[in-house]
């Protein structure tokens, strides 16, 4: 007899584990298309003004949402892309190639919190907002916005086809990427102040923590728009 009651509750036990997962409405307000790309998620194409929904589970974490620009999809859909290409798949499953602006989050974290943030460390290839949806309840700071171009206002040695790249890609060293030498002394550069002056809201550098971070409660929904 035992079996049929966890049967029974079963779909009681599935309800509440799924109670927490988010909505991520990705809306592209460019005025060209771009290839939505999200870590969960995969992949789709969205034309000016057409969005695009998708669920991420409840505990996800290393979660990531980015625009890809300048793509060329077959119809298995096989391809490369401009900037923020991964791996030269429409449906992502891996990380995009810089430069590409992140829309980055970890879900259902310490407290039953969701941190999530907009990182300018991989460069920047599109301006973007990411906040909660609706009224923001809860959410002390808000979210995350980096309205400016910055690939028009761009170092000439940062310049990447498509966007801005950070320098750390470029020049690979260690203040620059706060690895090595640098780990665990790493600063802000004179790259990357030019970054956080244009998107003060965003990652300019690895350590930039303090004014770069975003809590909301665990269950709420997110909207991230490209051009807004």
């Amino acid at each position: 007899m035992a079996a049929p009651a966890i049967l029974h509750f079963l779909p009681l036990l599935i309800l509440a584990a799924t109670a927490n997962a988010a909505t991520f409405t990705i809306t592209n307000k460019c005025p060209y298309t771009v290839w939505a790309a999200a870590v969960p998620g995969g992949g789709k194409q969205l034309d000016p003004g057409q969005p695009w929904v998708i669920d991420v589970p409840a505990g996800t974490t290393g979660g990531r949402v980015w625009a890809r620009t300048g793509c060329s999809f077959d119809g298995s859909g096989n391809g490369r892309c401009e900037t923020g290409d991964c791996g030269g798949v429409l449906q992502c499953t891996a990380y995009g190639q810089p430069p590409n602006t992140l829309a980055e989050f970890g879900l259902n974290q310490w407290n039953n919190l969701d941190f999530f943030d907009m990182s300018l460390i991989d460069g920047f290839n599109v301006p973007m907002d990411f906040l909660p949806d609706g009224d923001g309840a809860g959410c002390p700071k808000g979210g995350p916005r980096c309205d400016v171009d910055v690939t028009a206002q761009c170092p000439n040695e940062l310049r990447a086809p498509g966007g801005c790249n950070n320098a750390c890609t470029v020049f690979k060293q260690d203040q620059y990427c706060c690895t090595g030498s640098a780990e665990d002394n790493c600063g802000p550069t004179d790259y990357s102040r030019f970054f956080k002056g244009l998107c003060p809201d965003a990652y300019s550098y690895p350590k930039d923590d303090a004014t770069s971070t975003y809590t909301c409660p665990g269950g709420t929904n997110y909207q991230v728009v490209f051009c807004p």
